[in-house]
């Protein structure tokens, strides 16, 4: 892992998900860039200031957070950067541009500016990129070292494309990962396969020498309780997929990954989906 792409808006949930990215850089040893998105149309919604004094409040803002977080990383840099555009899409470009490994944005709900704050782009930036998102809301005790995350392992092929990263980040800082089985149904054929997949991904924790728990939910409704579990076993960090099993609950209240996002009190790790990817075993 070389850089972090963080989004900024200097709320408290922009300000915990810059918190995080550095406790996750200082121990990968990478960069970090905050980025900032201009929307100049809101200027007289949102700013008591002129307009024209916007670009210096907004620097010096940026050289307070460097100067604050920059000792915490030494031999790396934190630097800034100010885009103007669509909050989520300047966002992912701007990954994009500094060829970023992870993206970090904090969340805190509908603002009233959907298309202003950060946080109220979180389920925008997390659909229109292909690089792993964490997302945070704002009030999450950051201080504590990344060391449990929970893992959960559906029925979709896509669920264990998440597996390798995760595992990356678990090895960065030594953390142990609880791989769930979750099962959504009593058809036996798609409980095996959900069994299948969970023992492969225990397989490669165990070929990369990483800690590893293995338990089993019932449910109807996977974000609920994949969260209840979470906050149980006192976890860091929650792996998802973008892309999870549909169940009746998850159609009425909205898709699994967004659930997560709006709701988990734990940061949520979001990876999309590779097509030509298969399996961990080849089967």
């Amino acid at each position: 892992m070389e850089k972090i792409v963080i989004g900024i808006d200097f709320l408290d949930s922009s300000i915990n998900a810059l918190k995080h990215a550095v406790s996750i850089a200082s121990k990968a040893k990478c960069d970090i860039l905050m980025v900032w998105v201009n929307r100049p149309e809101y200027h007289k919604e949102v700013f008591l200031f002129e307009p024209e004094k916007l670009p210096t409040i907004i620097k010096d803002k940026f050289d307070a957070l460097v100067e604050s977080y920059q000792p915490e990383l030494p031999g790396n840099k934190i630097d800034y950067k100010m885009r103007e555009g669509k909050v989520y899409k300047e966002l992912c470009q701007e990954a994009i541009e500094s060829e970023a490994d992870l993206i970090i944005v904090g969340t805190h709900g509908s603002s009233g500016f959907e298309e202003f704050w950060i946080g109220s782009n979180a389920n925008k930036i997390v659909s229109a990129t292909d690089l792993p998102v964490i997302t945070i809301r704002g009030g999450i005790d950051i201080k504590r070292p990344l060391n449990r995350i929970v893992m959960p392992i559906d029925s979709t092929i896509e669920t264990r494309q998440k597996v390798p990263f995760t595992c990356k980040l678990a090895k960065i800082h030594d953390a142990e990962i609880h791989i769930v089985s979750v099962y959504t149904t009593r058809v036996m054929a798609v409980r095996e396969r959900v069994a299948r997949y969970s023992k492969q991904a225990e397989k490669y924790l165990e070929e990369e020498d990483i800690k590893c728990v293995c338990e089993e939910l019932e449910t109807d409704n996977i974000a609920r309780f994949v969260i209840d579990y979470a906050k149980n076993v006192d976890a860091n960090l929650i792996s998802i997929m973008t892309e999870q099993e549909r169940t009746t609950a998850n159609l009425w209240l909205g898709p699994y990954a967004q659930q997560m996002v709006n709701h988990s009190p734990i940061p949520v790790l979001s990876i999309h989906s590779k097509d030509l990817w298969r399996s961990l075993t080849g089967g």
